[in-house]
């Protein structure tokens, strides 16, 4: 929560992720939250800190990310103009959205869930030129039915250690809601998830345990298995990251926000959602 004096501003965010090492700075690597807070704080008039609603890793692509930062209550707020913000991003990043967060607000404690999509092609063709960077290409036909199948022993509430990079502290319990595989007119694979919140690598990793039941090279019973053992397993690959997207955030009613983060923080305490 900003404290006295200051006031919490709401960002909504797309970005190509191709040529970023992720959400979160890193010494000597470009990220989106270097570019915004740069950018952003320059035409605002403010050092600013973003805090986003998933910290999506190295190459992954947003249509629907959301953060927050706090500004002096005194600013400003003609300064909030998107188009004259906009002129200030690269053009890898455009923001959608900003204004004043409703009480209670924090982009990533406040989150009710977050939804991603991942796309595959499986033609021989391979995928379209113009959509190769945000489509993962596999060479083998895919089952999509039993992909699905496959899926559903993974939807509920579940410790996803096996599909989490390992963390000393925090939780891989995860309650996801929703894993959908379905055939865009194109042909396109596309998978549809939605969690109360994702580990690092996690969407990516039942990617990988997803494909090879789609192309007949592993049971539609593996993927329950893998994640029954609650541990990491070698033949479950995390897939690029070029074809992930975060597609949406959603958020309580204004009169709900501070209970949801209260409820979310005692829940997680330390940062690392896809």
């Amino acid at each position: 929560m900003p404290g006295d004096g200051l006031i919490r501003l709401r960002l909504d965010i797309a970005y190509d992720g191709r040529d970023f090492a992720g959400w979160a700075k890193q010494t000597d690597l470009r990220s989106v939250q270097e570019e915004l807070e740069r950018s952003l704080g320059h035409l605002l008039g403010a050092d600013l800190t973003i805090t986003c609603a998933g910290r999506t890793d190295a190459g992954v692509h947003a249509r629907g990310q959301v953060a927050h930062t706090d500004l002096p209550a005194d600013f400003d707020g003609t300064a909030l103009d998107v188009r004259r913000l906009n002129r200030a991003l690269p053009g890898d990043i455009r923001l959608l959205a900003i204004g004043r967060a409703p009480t209670g607000f924090d982009a990533r404690f406040s989150a009710l869930w977050r939804r991603y999509t991942y796309r595959v092609c499986d033609s021989v063709i391979g995928p379209d030129p113009l959509e190769r960077h945000e489509t993962l290409r596999w060479t083998r036909e895919l089952n999509l039915d039993k992909m699905n199948e496959a899926g559903r022993a993974l939807t509920g509430e579940h410790d996803f250690a096996a599909f989490c990079k390992h963390r000393d502290y925090g939780t891989s319990i995860r309650e996801l809601q929703r894993l959908h595989w379905r055939r865009l007119p194109d042909g396109i694979a596309l998978m549809e998830i939605q969690s109360d919140a994702f580990c690092h690598s996690m969407v990516r990793s039942l990617v990988g345990v997803l494909l090879p039941v789609g192309d007949g090279r592993r049971p539609v019973e593996w993927p329950g298995q893998i994640l029954a053992a609650r541990q990491r397993h070698s033949a479950v690959t995390v897939m690029p990251a070029h074809g992930l997207v975060l597609e949406e955030v959603a958020y309580p009613d204004d009169a709900h926000m501070l209970e949801r983060q209260s409820h979310t923080r005692v829940l997680r305490s330390l940062p690392g959602d896809d």
